[in-house]
């Protein structure tokens, strides 16, 4: 028998108030100045600035580690692939952390998850870098590594939520560079460090340092972007003005429900990775490229130190080739925005996820090239070291001209269910990043830089034809899926 409901104190139940909509507040049109999109172009250009500075940082973080490596596992008695770990384990809390910052940032906005996760990951790395033995030091990356993991699941809420269909591939091609720029700045800074008199420590504590100097900005200067968090705070100034305790926004009807949580971020994502041809095809591809990014941390030392000599510092130079690979792709794919909105205007500002791969087309061949080239140049000193170097060209603008396409093809064609579409593919491609630093030198060792780079170039190769497939049947595809 159902239990009687009673509000107390013998008060008899009251009656059922009117229709919750029209207490429910609005922007009050598409036009309203309240909406992120119609802030001043200063204010918007801040606070996407801030953000994706926040990117880089953790990015930077994942990588600037592993120059250190060596001088660190000496100082703590361990093997190399032991200190590895520290990169390794960073990473691995990339694929953890959206489990726990994306729900939040849907839930409680955005600003806190970013603000709070910079804050805490900057007290982790701290803590890394002044750990006595390695254990600390290993699990402390991994919680400040699923700290960083906010601001790649976060970030892209954040330039969705103050661009239009319009601008937002321009921003999320700047946010995809503070991606990869921080891996491949990373080398020669902490290159540099480690082999200096402040050791390898210092390449913990400047991210560090960044991590809470960008959290303390953010806490005092970054704006909640989050449309229904804004529609919160216009609804708490009408009901202290008014006392008209029923005016109310939409969000705070939302009951946290940890289940409906746990099938959007985990059970979800998991279930669209293995029955979404278009989910599985592109995030592999993209598990592929990002691990390659970790993996090029321990194979280029491997090259420019063992093989032609170099120090961990000036070794750590030959990333440039890397950075102006991708600068080339990021200016390739922005030249052709003009193009694209010209069509999303034709097309009455309804975007074909297909058109979002044209740059892969010619990315994944390119890629595929400066694999090969990298490794037949690379094998022997005989070869001058600006052969292989000047690999890093093709190798950074491949990675770009693919990543960054494919990323905004699965936000565009899994539109409704996005934030799963995302969070599948973070935790695949970080679960592989993940273990790319812990065989790659041993693979190298191996079976040479010749054949080592020519099995990475042949599983490329075999991935070019992916943005073709789907660029032709993609929309036939997109039809038979019962989610898209």
């Amino acid at each position: 028998m159902q239990e009687k409901l009673s509000i107390g104190a013998g008060k008899p139940f009251p009656p059922s108030l009117p229709d919750s909509d029209g207490y429910t507040v609005e922007f009050e049109s598409i036009d309203d100045p309240m909406r992120p999109q119609n802030w001043s172009l200063s204010a918007r250009l801040f606070t996407s600035t801030l953000v994706c500075s926040g990117t880089f940082i953790v990015s930077l973080n994942s990588a600037i580690f592993a120059p250190g490596i060596n001088s660190a596992s000496e100082a703590f008695g361990v093997g190399t692939e032991v200190g590895s770990l520290g990169t390794t384990l960073y990473v691995l809390g990339f694929a953890s952390g959206p489990l726990i910052w994306a729900p939040i940032s849907e839930l409680k906005g955005r600003k806190w998850p970013l603000t709070i996760s910079m804050l805490i990951g900057g007290i982790f790395t701290i803590a890394s870098a002044v750990a006595k033995d390695i254990q600390t030091l290993i699990i402390c990356r991994f919680f400040a590594g699923v700290c960083g993991a906010s601001q790649l699941s976060v970030v892209p809420g954040v330039l969705a939520d103050v661009y239009d269909n319009k601008y937002r591939g321009v921003a999320i091609s700047v946010y995809a560079l503070t991606v990869f720029g921080g891996p491949f700045t990373a080398p020669f800074v902490g290159g540099f460090i480690a082999s200096s008199y402040l050791g390898w420590r210092w390449t913990l504590y400047i991210p560090a340092i960044l991590s809470l100097a960008n959290g303390a900005i953010s806490l005092l200067f970054l704006k909640e972007t989050y449309p229904p968090c804004l529609l919160i705070a216009k609804a708490v100034a009408i009901r202290k003005a008014t006392k008209n305790w029923g005016i109310h926004a939409k969000q705070e009807e939302v009951e946290v429900d940890l289940a409906d949580l746990v099938d959007t971020y985990l059970t979800r994502p998991l279930k669209l990775l293995f029955t979404e041809p278009i989910i599985l095809a592109i995030t592999l591809y993209m598990s592929f490229i990002y691990g390659l990014v970790y993996a090029l941390l321990e194979a280029y030392p491997y090259v420019f130190e063992q093989i032609h000599g170099m120090t961990p510092g000036v070794a750590g130079l030959t990333f440039i080739g890397l950075l102006i690979g991708v600068l080339l792709a990021l200016g390739s794919i922005l030249s052709q925005d003009v193009t694209y909105r010209r069509k999303l205007l034709q097309n009455n500002n309804v975007p074909v996820p297909e058109w979002r791969l044209r740059p892969t087309i010619l990315g994944a061949p390119v890629f595929t090239v400066g694999l090969f080239w990298f490794g037949w140049t690379g094998f022997t000193s005989k070869i001058h070291w600006a052969a292989p170097a000047a690999a890093g060209i093709f190798i950074g603008f491949g990675v770009l001209c693919i990543f960054l396409p494919c990323f905004n093809y699965l936000v565009d064609a899994y539109l409704p269910l996005a934030a799963s579409a995302v969070a599948a593919n973070i935790i695949l491609r970080s679960l592989v990043a993940a273990g790319f630093p812990l065989f790659t030198r041993q693979m190298f060792e191996t079976m040479g830089v010749q054949w080592a780079c020519t099995l990475l170039g042949c599983l490329a190769a075999a991935m070019i034809p992916i943005p073709f497939i789907f660029r032709a049947y993609g929309p036939w595809l997109r039809e038979k899926s019962k989610v898209c």
